[in-house]
């Protein structure tokens, strides 16, 4: 017994440290908790409360009904969705346009923060700054507008240019051919200020005396941005691209909805516009949420995929 209780004591008075420290640092920092609560509750009532609507995916689901009572389904929503030859063409133009954005996106704000950074007149750095993170706060009603304005074939300013060197009128949104560099054109632009933010941010964290050791060795400017910059900024590149991944197959409603037209539909229909037309004015809610809970699992899926190749790199996220 006497044993025993030689054991017991240590552990109790353990515990009883630890709830003391515990209560410490919550009485120190109790201040930043309260601040945490509206985010928590955020996240708590529009994020996880409705995971639980995923179950009308696999219902048919009716809105007299309710979740409760409408007919269980099963997998049949998901059958339609694979057999349909519509989801495949939607896929397509998704991926399509998601590796654009990409591709053409994700870079821009990299070099373009390189390029500030390597700035010295600094009336001139923060002027560019303020300019180039200002189409960030232009919401895309108001820039699909500009956009529709701009290459309008009677009155944009671009089709007065090319009529200017004696060329016909391009009516670009009328055209396919043409929807998809302007979607992503109009994308990197309103989002390559708000980008370089978060790289110029990671690079205040760079110890400067690299760049002084590499200046005594004779190193140009472009190798310290190779060899000190870039290597720098990867850990931050790497989280931001394993999260951009998990979004592969958000296009973005809004951009897409306000641009396209019937004549572009067979290079413009996302899945969120698809979800949009089938869910909403169709009224068939069980199979966009179907396709919803499609879009969640293979975002799941590639943050999975892209955090296990960056770990072999070591700069995996978790």
């Amino acid at each position: 017994m006497g044993i025993s209780l030689e054991h017991e004591q240590p552990t109790v008075v353990t515990t009883m440290q630890r709830r003391n420290e515990s209560r410490r640092h919550f009485a120190k920092h109790k201040w930043l908790y309260i601040f945490l609560i509206p985010g928590c509750a955020y996240l708590l009532i529009f994020k996880y409360i409705p995971i639980f609507g995923i179950v009308i995916a696999f219902q048919d689901f009716s809105l007299v009904k309710g979740i409760w009572h409408s007919e269980w389904v099963g997998l049949e929503n998901f059958q339609y969705l694979f057999q349909s030859k519509d989801f495949y063409v939607v896929l397509r133009n998704t991926l399509i346009l998601s590796s654009y954005q990409l591709i053409c996106g994700f870079p821009a704000p990299i070099i373009l923060a390189i390029m500030l950074n390597e700035v010295r007149h600094m009336a001139f750095k923060r002027v560019s700054q303020t300019i180039l993170y200002l189409p960030h706060f232009i919401s895309w009603v108001v820039l699909a507008g500009m956009i529709i304005n701009f290459l309008s074939p009677s009155t944009g300013a671009v089709n007065h240019i090319i009529t200017a060197f004696g060329y016909k009128p391009i009516p670009f949104l009328l055209e396919p051919q043409y929807f998809r560099s302007i979607i992503v054109s109009a994308d990197v632009w309103k989002g390559i200020g708000w980008g370089t933010i978060i790289y110029l941010a990671a690079m205040t964290g760079i110890d400067t005396s690299l760049y002084e050791a590499a200046k005594m060795d004779g190193a140009s400017r472009i190798k310290q941005i190779v060899h000190i910059t870039l290597p720098g900024l990867l850990p931050t590149i790497v989280i931001l691209l394993v999260l951009q991944l998990g979004h592969i197959l958000d296009n973005g409603f809004e951009q897409v909805f306000l641009l396209y037209n019937p004549s572009t539909y067979e290079v413009a229909d996302v899945l969120e516009t698809y979800t949009y037309r089938i869910g909403l004015i169709d009224g068939r809610l069980s199979f966009s949420a179907a396709v919803g809970l499609f879009k969640a699992a293979v975002g799941f899926v590639l943050v999975l995929g892209a955090n296990r190749i960056a770990k072999l790199f070591g700069q995996n996220i978790w």
